[in-house]
């Protein structure tokens, strides 16, 4: 594993973004752990969270694209931190993008924050944690309203590796759907691989314990 995953997972756990014990989601699943992007709280979080973002981006799409647009609201930060980052460790200049949720009519008028979208702009989308795809089905839309341009990705901080509305992964859902390659900075078979049954700051994370009630959890959900 490369050691940019290997030190983000320490990381989301430094910042009590990855939390493992009893939690229920928005859709109501029971699971062992729960990831928190709330808890990204300071400037110097950000500043190494969109380093991160922007490796995993460079390594699966490389940076030949041309604007970065984080969804409304917590893809805002995000876009901007990266954007940041990929000028600072790539010296490439990406422009980032947002929406808003209510259109403005005055001032800084229309539906985006940041940079316009032009026709020919390649796009990578990015988010938080793996979606159900709800984000992405508002999102393209606004995207490809702009005009002439190519989404060509989704980037998220961690797959969670479950079912999404079928028998595939969410990710994998979203490619199959809307025909855009997606990656994570980690997966949670990475998570897991990283923790289990190894001391981080002199705690095991992942106990057999955890390990069962993990594995018990994608019996019912995991990928088929």
């Amino acid at each position: 594993m490369e050691q940019y995953k290997i030190d983000f997972i320490h990381f989301m756990i430094d910042c009590q973004v990855l939390k493992f014990g009893d939690f229920t989601t928005k859709s109501g699943r029971k699971t062992p752990f729960f990831v928190n992007t709330g808890f990204y709280r300071s400037g110097s979080q950000l500043r190494e969270l969109g380093a991160y973002y922007a490796k995993a981006i460079q390594a699966k799409f490389g940076l030949d694209f041309d604007v970065l647009f984080g969804p409304a609201y917590k893809g805002i930060p995000l876009s901007v931190a990266t954007t940041m980052a990929i000028s600072e460790i790539y010296d490439k200049d990406i422009k980032y993008c947002s929406n808003r949720k209510e259109v403005k009519d005055h001032g800084d008028t229309g539906i985006l924050l940041g940079s316009p979208l032009s026709d020919g702009d390649k796009v990578v989308i990015i988010e938080d944690v793996t979606t159900a795809g709800t984000s992405i089905a508002e999102t393209l839309p606004i995207i490809k309203a702009q005009g002439e341009v190519s989404p060509i990705g989704l980037v998220v901080s961690v797959d969670r590796m479950e079912r999404g509305q079928g028998t595939k992964s969410a990710l994998a859902e979203i490619k199959e759907k809307y025909n855009l390659e997606t990656t994570a900075i980690v997966t949670m078979e990475e998570v897991i691989g990283c923790l289990y049954n190894k001391e981080y700051k002199g705690r095991v994370i992942i106990d057999e314990a955890m390990k069962t009630a993990i594995d018990e959890y994608y019996k019912i959900y995991g990928v088929k």
